[in-house]
């Protein structure tokens, strides 16, 4: 599917979804309780939740460590911003091209390699997402007599942590195999097609070289920590957001909540995860938790337009002091592709490369 035709699919699913979250419910109540909130501790949940980017800053040095050993807090930190502004305003999920575009030009790296560094990120993610995942529903408060669609909950969450397990299998293969790994996959997308098959090598030979952390006991064990801290951190802002639009639920159930989802928001949905993020809210706290749909929704909607305009603000800020614009950004999958295509050339020719944000 292509960019634009992901991006209408994005709008439609994320139009259907707040159809849904919203179908038996007045929309007049949810936003009185969104204005009844209470604002000191939503503005806590918010701040913690914004300085996660920060932490994200300092755990991309590990992961981009095989790529270029020294990179600036400052430069992270501004990419990673941009990377979740273009998430927030543009289609089809072009948030994690602009991030790896934006480090390339004020860094010694490739683009394509800063891209690779993201795949270990995400996979680091979800590794510590299942870890709380699980941290929440072996709690004694777990509602274990839930169900969702008709099945046992514990019968869900199995059947995600098996598709994870595959999808992890496949990506330590890579790590542990890349040689081999890379030839039969190019080898298989060659028979469609020779220049699909030449480019699938070059991408997957950029992802290897971005995976390198995952290669290094010392910086995976790293990875994992940071990244656990990380989302136990974020945990803390959904139990934040929770109590400021009255829900009374410990912290446990926050971890449970930021792991549906961040599973949610996965589902392809319009810029800014709208419809994904409340659908996914509304599963957690109303059909596991019990929660009333009325508060479930406020603290949806409420801690997600909170969330989203600081992180939107300072990435524009900085893709402003970058000299990139919105239109730039949109086009940056398609300048990763072409480095890859051009045989990875150096970030600095034609880039800016090794400017910083300031």
């Amino acid at each position: 599917m292509r960019g634009r035709g992901r991006a209408v699919f994005g709008i439609v699913v994320s139009g259907l979804l707040v159809w849904w979250v919203l179908r038996d419910v007045d929309p007049g109540e949810v936003w009185r309780e969104v204005r009844e909130a209470r604002w000191g501790l939503l503005v806590a949940a918010v701040a913690v939740a914004t300085s996660g980017f920060l932490t994200r800053s300092l755990r991309w040095k590990i992961l981009l460590r095989p790529v270029h050993a020294e990179t600036s807090l400052r430069n992270r930190f501004a990419a990673v911003n941009i990377g979740f502004a273009a998430n927030n305003l543009l289609p089809a999920r072009v948030g994690e091209f602009a991030r790896a575009w934006s480090i390339s030009r004020m860094e010694p790296v490739t683009a394509s390699g800063a891209f690779g560094s993201l795949v270990a990120e995400r996979f680091l993610d979800a590794v510590a997402i299942l870890l709380l995942l699980g941290f929440s529903v072996w709690h004694p408060l777990f509602p274990t007599e839930a169900t969702l669609a008709g099945r046992p909950i514990g019968a869900v969450i199995a059947g995600v942590a098996t598709v994870f397990a595959l999808l992890a299998v496949g990506l330590i293969a890579l790590v542990a195999f890349p040689n081999f790994v890379v030839r039969r996959v190019a080898g298989l997308i060659g028979l469609l097609s020779q220049k699909r098959g030449d480019l699938a090598c070059e991408l997957l030979g950029s992802f290897v070289t971005g995976l390198g952390a995952l290669r290094d006991p010392r910086l995976l064990a790293s990875g994992i920590v940071w990244s656990v801290g990380i989302w136990a951190w974020n945990g803390v802002s959904f139990w934040l957001a929770m109590h400021a639009f009255g829900i009374d639920q410990g912290y446990t159930t926050g971890l449970f909540v930021q792991a549906v989802i961040a599973l949610g928001v996965a589902v392809p949905s319009a810029p800014g995860y709208f419809g994904t993020f409340h659908a996914a809210a509304l599963v957690a706290l109303h059909e596991v938790y019990g929660v009333a749909e009325d508060a479930t929704l406020a603290f949806a909607f409420g801690y997600h337009l909170g969330g989203f305009f600081p992180v939107t603000f300072i990435g524009l800020w900085y893709a402003h002091k970058l000299g990139l614009s919105l239109s730039e950004l949109s086009h940056s999958d398609e300048v990763v592709q072409s480095e890859l295509h051009q045989g990875h050339p150096d970030p600095s020719e034609g880039s800016g490369g090794g400017r910083g944000a300031d």
